[in-house]
């Protein structure tokens, strides 16, 4: 039996182009080089999850028994235990669903001032 090998946090951060792909994904490091042009949801995807642990992408999307399978057989080694990996940075300026309910209302609220504005224009001007 091999020795598994052990990806480097140094490592993980080389593999970021499309022709040398990696993804760490729960604590397993696949090459996705080869698999790249026939993902569904295109390379870009992909691309944005290099450097850094994209379990929560991978399981947010739902992926079927069959892309798991896929995923399997680019498995090329354990992440090394114990590396840290840099947190997601937040956006800044990220608004939360306070800020988007607040845009939505304004957005509403502007073309009927506009409109109102405009009737009593109309109104006291004739």
């Amino acid at each position: 039996m091999s020795e598994e090998k052990i990806i480097t946090l140094a490592e993980l951060k080389e593999h970021t182009k499309k022709d040398n792909l990696y993804l760490l994904i729960h604590g397993k490091v696949y090459s996705l080089a080869k698999f790249i042009d026939e993902h569904p949801g295109g390379d870009e995807v992909l691309l944005a999850e290099t450097g850094k642990d994209a379990t929560e992408a991978f399981e947010d999307v739902g992926h079927s028994d069959e892309a798991r399978e896929i995923l399997q057989s680019l498995y090329i080694g354990d992440f090394e235990k114990g590396a840290e990996l840099p947190k997601p940075e937040k956006l800044k300026g990220a608004a939360g669903p306070a800020a988007a309910q607040a845009a939505s209302s304004i957005s509403y609220f502007l073309p009927l001032t506009a409109l109102a504005v405009y009737f009593a224009w109309r109104f006291y001007s004739s």
